[in-house]
């Protein structure tokens, strides 16, 4: 039975070779935005990132304790803003299952925990960006009741 919990230090090596994992998809889709193969941090960032409670990074772990994925929460609120309201956002930064557990309901696992967490946490809403160049996350997202919010569009010059 897989189970989520917050991250350790020595979660560290699984979550890098989860965002190598990532960057693959985006350097594969987007060789002229991304360097691959990368990480978007190193060790000692991911210290501080999970030890800090404004962004909480959580993973899924099967019975034997390995990583199968992890998702980083960044909670966002606007104060003061003469336009938009004052919502509390939990932003998922980074959601990634291993290559070798994808289709086994690793990522609906992660996603179900965190809607509740952000829930718990009194959120409004949560957000993610995701990159066009990733059909496979984009249908995964709507599946799991996402929609557009805003979206980004670029002209190559």
């Amino acid at each position: 039975m897989n189970t989520v919990r917050k991250a350790k230090i020595e979660d560290i090596p699984a979550i890098l070779e989860l965002l190598v994992q990532v960057d693959m998809v985006h350097h594969n889709g987007r060789p002229d935005l991304f360097k691959g193969p990368a990480t978007k941090y190193n060790a000692e960032e991911l210290k501080e990132i999970i030890f800090n409670a404004k962004t909480p990074v959580f993973v899924c772990v099967n019975d034997d304790g390995k990583v199968l994925g992890h998702l980083f929460g960044m909670f966002k609120q606007r104060q003061d803003d003469s336009v938009q309201t004052a919502i509390k956002t939990l932003y998922i930064d980074d959601i990634c299952v291993d290559e070798a557990a994808r289709g086994q309901g690793v990522g609906r696992t992660l996603y179900d925990f965190i809607n509740g967490f952000a829930k718990q946490e009194g959120c409004y809403n949560i957000t993610l960006n995701v990159w066009c160049c990733n059909p496979d996350a984009m249908k995964f997202y709507e599946t799991m009741g996402l929609v557009p919010q805003k979206i980004c569009m670029e002209q190559i010059l």
